[in-house]
């Protein structure tokens, strides 16, 4: 033992496009609000540059997965993902993510929480922040989660062992429904804006989509665009609009620090060519089937969430969303819905019914990698427990 520090095993893994830390639920205090604060030490928050912990400084790096034994019967384990704010001492667990999911099968399996079968086993995994069950079909090899691979995933360098999420059980993840308001497309006001069109689903999390025009953009900017840059407060005002329409804020100001990830902003747009953010390739028109930009922790995501995946292929099978206006026609009849993200691209197979009591989601299926970068322990500061 170090003087004046406590230790805590844990892993670093990368899941997807996303990159976060993972623990045994029992190897956390008990106590919300000294897990909390134990979690915040762990990453280095808040500090900009979280150099005195294991955060990235980048909201896709400052995620946290806590895992053990689930005691439902359709489940194997428990899940609690933790997004760790950056800048404020805040973490929010109102919603899940997607990327960060897809590490979650290896790690119960790597750790002994489930039973192996080989060539594949699947993980049924209770996720407790928004209360439903996803599946994860990882490949296995000699008891041990198979990591190598030739799968590819736009945004990661490399390849690995494909690993498909079946994310088919959560809609209406958040609020309930599929359509929180009942409608394809409200129009709200906005202050500095105006009345805009919006689209409003919820499957896996919650987001919001608006037009590019709205902001003056064209939908196929990078994250770092100094149009983007100077849109984002706007697109906070509408994030917290619509926050208070959906009842997660009383106060539209109030979503910054008491609703910071939800619900999420997203741009959509017709297929369009455009050049990839991260290796400058060309993503041509006829390889997506609509273009996206998502919007997350006040910043624009580098690639696209996995809940957010099935989020818009979701609105994109629901008649009349600004999703499905701009969507090819032959995503419907392939059932498998391609969205142009800044780094590439991402597809989702999706299936929606509708039915006398409104649509209904009855697949959403995408396919990730993920890696074990490290495991070992974390050094947290004694005082951090006092409340112990």
């Amino acid at each position: 033992m170090i003087r004046g520090f406590r230790k805590i095993r844990c892993v670093i893994q990368r899941g997807g496009t996303s990159k976060g830390v993972y623990f045994h639920e029992k190897d956390l205090p008990k106590d919300q609000e000294v897990r909390e604060r134990v979690i915040l030490g762990v990453f280095g928050s808040p500090d900009v540059r979280q150099i005195d912990g294991l955060g990235g400084a980048d909201p896709l790096t400052s995620k946290c997965a806590i895992i053990g034994p689930s005691e439902r019967p359709d489940a194997d384990v428990n899940y609690t993902m933790a997004q760790v704010s950056i800048t404020d001492p805040i973490i929010d667990f109102r919603g899940n993510c997607g990327n960060i999911s897809s590490g979650v099968g290896p790690f119960a399996i790597d750790e002994g929480l489930v039973e192996v079968r080989e060539p594949e086993t699947v993980v049924r995994i209770y996720n407790t922040n928004t209360k439903k069950i996803l599946k994860a079909y990882v490949a296995t090899q000699e008891g041990k989660s198979k990591y190598p691979g030739d799968f590819a995933i736009d945004g990661v360098p490399g390849t690995g062992s494909k690993i498909l999420l079946d994310y088919s059980a959560t809609a209406g993840a958040v609020t309930g429904k599929l359509l929180p308001t009942g409608r394809a497309i409200d129009r709200i006001s906005v202050p500095s804006i105006g009345e805009i069109e919006i689209s409003i689903v919820d499957a896996a999390n919650p987001a919001c989509f608006i037009k590019p025009e709205v902001l003056g953009l064209s939908g196929t900017e990078g994250p770092y665009d100094e149009k983007v840059v100077h849109s984002l407060d706007r697109i906070e005002l509408i994030r917290g609009t619509v926050g208070a329409l959906l009842g997660f804020v009383d106060d539209p100001k109030k979503a910054r620090t008491e609703s910071p990830t939800h619900p999420m902003i997203a741009i959509v747009t017709d297929p369009i060519r455009y050049r990839s953010f991260t290796d400058g390739s060309t993503i041509e028109k006829d390889e997506v089937d609509f273009v996206s930009r998502y919007f997350f922790m006040q910043q624009m995501h580098k690639t696209y969430p996995g809940t957010g995946t099935v989020c818009s292929g979701t609105a994109a099978m629901i008649d009349g969303t600004l999703v499905n206006l701009v969507c090819s026609p032959k995503a419907m009849e392939r059932g498998t819905v391609r969205i142009g993200h800044p780094s590439g691209i991402i597809s989702i197979e999706v299936e929606v019914s509708k039915t006398t009591e409104g649509f209904q989601l009855k697949k959403a299926a995408f396919a990730r990698t993920s890696r074990r970068i490290m495991e070992g322990f974390v050094y947290v500061p004694e005082s951090l427990f006092d409340k112990e």
